[in-house]
This record gives C-alpha cells, structure tokens and sequence, in this order.
C-alpha cells in the first residue's frame, strides 16, 4: 500500500502551491522513513482526515476538537495502516457515530503537512510534530444520529460551507485549508 499512496501522490494534480510542496515534501518521506506509518516517528507521520459533507455537498461536518479548542475536520494517525482512506472513514465512524458514509471519490481530495503544537493527550505530554496528512471527500446522511466520541470532541455540528470555515478558531486550518477544501468542492459541482 505504501507504494500505491506513493503512485496516487505522483499522479495527483495539486491545487496550488501549498500542495504541490507539501505532497514533496510527503512523497519524500514516503520513500525514505520506514516508520511513517507510526506514531514513533516523533517528528513527523501520515495521518489521514476527512472533508465530510453532505448529499447535496452544501454542508460540512465538524467536530469541536478537545485538544485544539476547535471545531475542526475529522481525522486522526493512520497506525500502521497504509491504505488511508480507510483510515479517513474509520476515524469518522469513530468520532462522528456515522455508519452511513462513503467516499465520493476514492481518489485524493487534498494534501496538507500540518504542524502540531505540543499538548497533553492521556496525561502525558506530545512534543510539537508534524502530520504528513491527506484528505479525502466524504459523503455522510446529515439526518443520521451524531454521536460525540468523548475522549477526542465535545460537539458535532453540521454546518453551511462558509460557517464551517468560521467555525474554527485556528487561523491556519481556515484560510490554508478549509477555504482550499471548500473551493475545490465547488468547482466539482
């Protein structure tokens, strides 16, 4: 699987210059860490989010995030999995209760290395690393049931695409990454 995210990153047409350099810079480590997979690569490693949104693609869900003080997109480490997209859709089975999804497209919807900030988690503290990170486009039943999953977020909300992006309170993820994610969304319509 390692090489097949390596071929679908190469084929990738990246949206703009954020992602051009960021899929670099993940194809890079790609081929030369043999732990990327796993959170003990302390500097850096994959992780896969999802832009979920729904039917008629006019909203997105997010999670208000108890780490970040944030409402955010859904996601987390891909452990050892390479196939990401199925990490995506676990990780929003896992934080949303959502069992009715499915990926609008199995392809990349977006690539972003994102930088974390030192914090507590389990009462231990995370030193700052970065998440080798990509994204897919999921689709999700806005009328099913939401089931906040406690240890990781306090909410979850669906919102319109512009207050999805207001919503969040971390400058960076807004104007780099939910803006980039919301206009790509409209140009597919």
């Amino acid at each position: 699987m390692r090489y097949q995210l390596i071929d679908e990153l190469e084929a990738y047409q990246p949206f703009n210059e954020q992602e051009e350099k960021d899929r670099r810079l993940i194809i890079n480590a790609l081929k030369t860490e043999d732990d990327i997979f796993l959170r003990k690569n302390l500097l850096y490693h994959m992780t896969a989010s999802a832009w979920v949104v729904n039917k008629t693609r006019d909203k997105a869900l997010m999670a208000y995030h108890n780490i970040y003080n944030s409402w955010a997109w859904l996601g987390g480490h891909a452990d050892g999995e390479a196939d990401l997209l199925k990490v995506a859709l676990k990780e929003v089975e896992e934080e949303s209760g959502l069992t009715n999804i499915s990926p609008v497209t199995s392809k990349i919807f977006s690539v972003e290395v994102l930088v974390v900030d030192g914090h507590m988690k389990n009462k231990e503290y995370v030193s700052s690393h970065l998440h080798f990170n990509v994204t897919y486009l999921i689709e999700a039943d806005e009328k099913e049931k939401l089931i906040v999953k406690e240890d990781e977020n306090s909410n979850l909300s669906w919102f319109s695409l512009e207050e999805a992006v207001e919503a969040s309170t971390e400058p960076w993820l807004k104007e780099n990454i939910y803006v980039k994610m919301n206009e790509k969304l409209k140009r597919m319509k």
